[in-house]
């Protein structure tokens, strides 16, 4: 059984982390442009700016971790734990959007250099650079399975590397006056950083349309179900999804020869997925004797013989359905 406590205890504990993280953000958010009107630098202005885009994306992420403890009703039966998921999704948006325009903007200022205050330049990418370690470590130790969190951490990531390229930046500035450097440095960044945002936008997506876990392949999951239990003939019709990473769900048929056999046929299964493959909630139809109805319109099964009408089909078959919760 799904330990539901141990997932709310989760999500309130990453919550808490990613309220925090935003607070560190927003804090230094407000230093930067402080600064920036202070000084007049427009680089710093629009480091804020990116900073407001990763506020924006810890607020989203904050918000659908809350979201998604809310208990399923009438209307959504899985819950709102998708939340999660969507909001990683939307996040991998706005982080590519992000990406484009470091980009477009690295092209203009290597086309057309501006001049830099390298100090204070080095200043300021000092503080980030320990602000955004400070909001790492936060959220790297919530949940590493939640993608939500891990597309949170990636906008942090961005900041990071970010601060880093333009420490590296301002020391090779002041020293040389070479200040195309720095549209450089944000190229390389951008590209490492566009890795794994192209990465999340995959999974998440991925995950929206349905599709199963990557390390659960229905036909080893099919011969395994059957040499668990002598009571089982076939397996078929498998339909597995994921709700988050963690919490697959799975419908399928199983064929048995008795009626009788059906109690001690579903047990085995639901022992067989939970033990194997992890999956705790599963639903599954018995059909007793014959083809299963359903099986000659399921593209994962082999297909049953033409020649067996369906009134046939249906009058030697007996679907009994149960599933878990």
């Amino acid at each position: 059984m799904t330990d539901c406590t141990h997932q709310v205890d989760d999500g309130a504990d990453n919550s808490r982390r990613l309220l925090l993280a935003l607070g560190v953000i927003v804090t230094f958010m407000i230093v930067e442009v402080v600064g920036g009107i202070l000084s007049g630098s427009l680089a710093l202005l629009a480091d804020a700016t990116h900073m407001l885009t990763d506020a924006l994306a810890l607020g989203l992420a904050a918000s659908a971790q809350i979201f998604a403890m809310r208990p399923a009703d009438s209307s959504l039966h899985f819950g709102y734990r998708r939340a999660q998921v969507l909001a990683a999704f939307v996040n991998g948006i706005l982080l590519a959007v992000l990406l484009v325009w470091i980009v477009v903007e690295a092209v203009k200022r290597f086309t057309s250099p501006v001049q830099i205050d390298a100090p204070l330049m080095l200043w300021v990418a000092v503080g980030g650079l320990l602000a955004n370690i400070i909001a790492f470590v936060i959220l790297h130790r919530g949940a590493t399975q939640d993608l939500n969190m891990r597309g949170a951490m990636l906008h942090v990531v961005g900041d990071l590397l970010g601060s880093v390229a333009a420490i590296v930046g301002a020391i090779i500035i002041a020293a040389t006056g070479w200040v195309r450097i720095d549209p450089i440095l944000s190229i390389l960044v951008a590209a490492l950083i566009g890795v794994s945002a192209v990465r999340l936008l995959k999974e998440t997506g991925y995950i929206l349309l349905e599709g199963a876990p990557a390390n659960i392949n229905s036909a080893a999951l099919a011969s395994g179900m059957k040499s668990a239990s002598s009571l089982i003939n076939d397996v078929h019709h498998i339909r597995i999804w994921q709700i988050t990473p963690d919490q697959p769900r799975i419908t399928l048929h199983v064929c048995v020869d008795r009626a009788e056999d059906a109690t001690s046929a579903i047990l085995s299964a639901k022992e067989f997925l939970a033990a194997e493959f992890g999956i705790q909630h599963s639903t599954i139809q018995i059909d007793v004797g014959g083809d299963c109805p359903d099986k000659q319109d399921d593209a994962l099964a082999p297909s049953i013989t033409a020649k067996k009408a369906r009134s046939e089909t249906h009058s030697a078959s007996s679907p009994i359905a149960a599933h878990n919760h």
